[in-house]
């Protein structure tokens, strides 16, 4: 598919980007860069050589939020279809096999502050800024607090929703929003590095990993148990898991298959 406000890359071996591609709108989502976001995460997805995606955005800031010139004129039935469509990918990314990660740099606030809490990991340059802002125009953040709540807990998640407050780096990173800091300067190769390290594991763990974690995320607590001992058990009959044992034993790289 060619896409016009986003930018998918390759960045061999097994990992690609997409860059949110609205920058003198401080990549502030429109009803186009919302479908072609979705869409991407799906095509990307499906791909059996990509097992990491980096979601990044071009220009000063990861993503200010969603574009407000849309607002205007909606029925309240058009404004529940506007914004479901505009948090969609947030929702999806949970769904997905391969893992997530958001490269953050600049402003991230209100529904790009929710693309960095719903990705699966985050990596973040020391400069950045996060909130869910939109309660100072009158408006709220209730999407995106759900992504950002399951992270950080209710009390901050409430705080950050009913202020309005941007945070730093430090801050966001003492309270689970990201995994990592790292100079603004270096942010691009240390989240390649890392993208790299994980994309080097066997697929197949990964991704059993991930749809693991957020199915049995709303179980009650013994039969999450037991949904995850049964993940573990299909892993074990995998050829990968067995060639890492192998391999382990014979002080060698493993040779995934992913099967």
């Amino acid at each position: 598919m060619a896409y016009e406000k986003i930018i998918i890359e390759n960045h061999p071996p097994h990992v690609s980007s997409i860059t949110l591609n609205r920058p003198q709108h401080f990549n502030t989502f429109d009803t186009l860069m919302g479908s072609e976001f979705y869409v991407a995460l799906k095509e990307l997805d499906a791909d059996p050589d990509i097992r990491v995606i980096i979601i990044k955005g071009a220009g000063k800031s990861f993503c200010a939020g969603i574009d407000v010139n849309e607002l205007e004129n909606k029925s309240a039935m058009e404004y529940r279809g506007w914004i479901e469509h505009m948090e969609r990918p947030l929702i999806h990314i949970s769904k997905m096999d391969t893992p997530v990660i958001a490269q953050v740099h600049g402003v991230a606030a209100a529904n790009g502050m929710g693309v960095v809490a719903a990705a699966d990991l985050a990596i973040a340059a020391d400069n950045v800024r996060m909130g869910l802002t939109a309660v100072n125009v009158g408006l709220n953040c209730v999407g995106p607090v759900i992504p950002v709540a399951r992270s950080i807990g209710r009390k901050k998640a409430l705080e950050l929703l009913l202020f309005g407050d941007l945070i730093g780096a430090p801050e966001a990173m003492s309270m689970g929003l990201i995994n990592r800091v790292v100079p603004k300067e270096d942010l691009e190769e240390e989240t390649l590095k890392w993208a790299s390290a994980l994309a080097n594991k066997s697929p197949i763990a990964v991704r059993l990993a991930k749809q693991g974690f957020y199915r049995s995320e709303d179980m009650n607590y013994d039969r999450q148990f037991d949904y995850m001992n049964e993940v573990f058990a299909r892993l074990c009959s995998t050829d990968d898991a067995k060639e890492g044992v192998k391999a382990f034993f014979e002080k060698r790289p493993a040779n995934w298959t992913g099967k």
